[in-house]
């Protein structure tokens, strides 16, 4: 919108001092002869713009003169607070916002948001543990989001035990994990988190929710991860394990560490490890060999034996 764009102008005049028409062009992606009739607007508007000619000359405005910042949106506010991730941006539709807030930003105006980021936290958490890029869609994420901003009821329909369930939710709150978006919300009296990309329909309603006082999305987000982790099945290994790649396998997201302990091999240690299930287990233990020595139980140790010499037998055949 144009008066979006003058703004920027009077934005980018006052916190980078003298710009030329080509700068101004680049920065708003427009062309020049739109920067011009924008100054003849802001200049019949009052507004007290000065042209330089020559090589060194360009457009400024004149000293003292510094506009106020309004209206500075929420969305503006949440991209500057959240990481400047492109994918994050690009998901929640906020790349544009982003120029905008940052140059309201600059402007250094006495006035603020009340308490922008505890009211960002609330709402958007985004945990960046191994963060790596996802192919999901996620084509509701948008209407989730000016509901959790709005604090709105949201109708939605997703597949559970091959049928269609509907529910209304109550969000309060988006996270990202893993490059994959999470809707928490409050439905039924219940506390629920919903994968976004697997919302068949999502429909914002007009009626309106308190959020709980109580409530605070990260602890919670922290919370439910720990007791999801605690739920999954656990398959105790018992492991001999080369000291160069101890840390590395210390890092292995399906692998949790309990017991390491010096071996009598020089340069080598006993480790007790918990994988989520048999198959889990021999797929790591091979992707780390022959760093990593299966001791026990014995039906791994078979299992990785006999994928092994089924590696070996096609490589022979090849």
């Amino acid at each position: 919108m144009r008066a979006d764009r003058l703004l920027s102008i009077l934005l980018l005049l006052q916190n980078r001092g003298k710009m030329t028409s080509r700068e101004l062009a680049q920065t708003l992606e427009v062309s020049e002869r739109t920067v011009f009739r924008d100054m003849e607007a802001l200049c019949t508007a009052g507004i007290p713009i000065l042209a330089e000619r020559g090589r060194e000359g360009g457009w400024m405005l004149t000293e003292g003169y510094r506009t106020s910042l309004t209206g500075m949106k929420p969305s503006e506010i949440a991209t500057l607070l959240l990481s400047a991730d492109s994918s994050i941006l690009k998901d929640l539709g906020i790349q544009n916002d982003f120029s905008s807030a940052v140059l309201k930003l600059e402007a250094a105006s006495p006035s603020r948001p009340n308490n922008p980021a505890s009211y960002l936290s609330q709402r958007i958490h985004i945990d960046g543990a191994s963060w790596h890029p996802s192919d999901e869609t996620y084509p509701f994420l948008s209407v989730l989001q000016e509901a959790v901003w709005e604090d709105r009821k949201v109708k939605i329909t997703y597949p559970r035990n091959d049928e269609m369930k509907e529910r209304f939710i109550e969000p309060l709150g988006l996270v990202a994990k893993r490059g994959v978006w999470y809707v928490v919300a409050r439905t039924e009296g219940e506390m629920r988190t919903f994968r976004v990309s697997r919302l068949i329909q999502a429909d914002a309603t007009y009626e309106s929710f308190v959020r709980p006082e109580a409530f605070d999305l990260k602890s919670y987000w922290e919370q439910s991860t720990l007791a999801f982790k605690a739920a999954l099945p656990k398959y105790v290994v018992n492991l001999k394990v080369n000291e160069s790649i101890l840390k590395e396998l210390q890092r292995e997201r399906y692998v949790t560490i309990t017991l390491v302990e010096p071996s009598a091999n020089t340069g080598w240690m006993n480790v007790e490890a918990e994988f989520n299930a048999i198959e889990s287990a021999c797929r790591i233990v091979l992707s780390f060999s022959p760093s990593v020595i299966v001791l026990a139980p014995i039906e791994l140790v078979g299992m990785v034996k006999s994928a092994i010499k089924t590696i070996s037998t096609i490589y022979e055949e090849f």
